[in-house]
């Protein structure tokens, strides 16, 4: 890979870890609606689609379309008030973050959460490292298409040919794919690597140093 004047990143399981306020905020919308509560490891499994999706998953088929609506809002609510009380960048990011942006590189961050909370965590954790976020809006499509990755890359003034687009999912793989841009798929994760393998993970980095390498040639 050519050395990247552009890095857009994923959010959650790629720069932030936060299986715990999400798993949190999904057992609070189902107790809302008298539903039992899910494993972090079943949230774990939900993820990747956007919090819609990710109600429908929790809550299951057997129950109508007013059940997961109450269950979105209350997500929704909960979720805005207590997104960063558990969250945290995973080990090395912040590192990462920094030193791509000594070496020039642009970078932005491409999510399926809402945006709202997308913007929000931007600017608790990231502020001075990450120039924008694009999160999950009526105006722009939600991964696996390419809206959001094509939107923060024109925001930022670049091209496909000179990004590399960082996720941890099948969905960050295969918007990556319709985006028509490099991508490294990063192994901690809320997927396993086999899985990853199986939907076509190229380039598969263990530590957030790796992509430092990656993106810009140097050790």
């Amino acid at each position: 890979m050519q050395r990247k004047r552009f890095a857009i990143f994923d959010l959650d399981g790629t720069l932030l870890d936060t299986l715990d306020d999400l798993t949190a905020a999904v057992n609070h919308a189902l107790a809302t609606v008298g539903l039992p509560r899910r494993r972090r490891s079943e949230v774990r499994a939900f993820l990747g689609n956007g919090i819609r999706r990710l109600m429908y998953a929790a809550v299951g088929p057997d129950y109508p379309e007013d059940v997961v609506q109450c269950a979105f809002e209350a997500f929704r609510v909960y979720y805005m008030a207590h997104c960063a009380e558990r969250t945290r960048p995973f080990a090395g990011v912040d590192s990462l973050l920094a030193a791509l942006r000594c070496e020039g590189v642009a970078t932005a961050i491409v999510s399926n959460k809402a945006d709202a909370a997308v913007q929000l965590l931007r600017r608790r954790f990231f502020a001075d490292t990450v120039e924008l976020a694009v999160g999950e809006s009526a105006a722009v499509r939600r991964k696996p298409h390419p809206d959001a990755i094509l939107k923060a890359l024109y925001d930022l003034g670049g091209h496909p040919a000179e990004a590399v687009y960082v996720g941890d999912s099948e969905v960050d793989i295969e918007a990556a794919r319709q985006a028509e841009i490099d991508c490294i798929t990063v192994l901690w994760g809320f997927r396993d690597e086999d899985f990853l393998r199986r939907a076509g993970a190229g380039i598969l980095v263990r530590r957030p140093e790796e992509i430092f390498t990656i993106v810009t040639g140097r050790e």
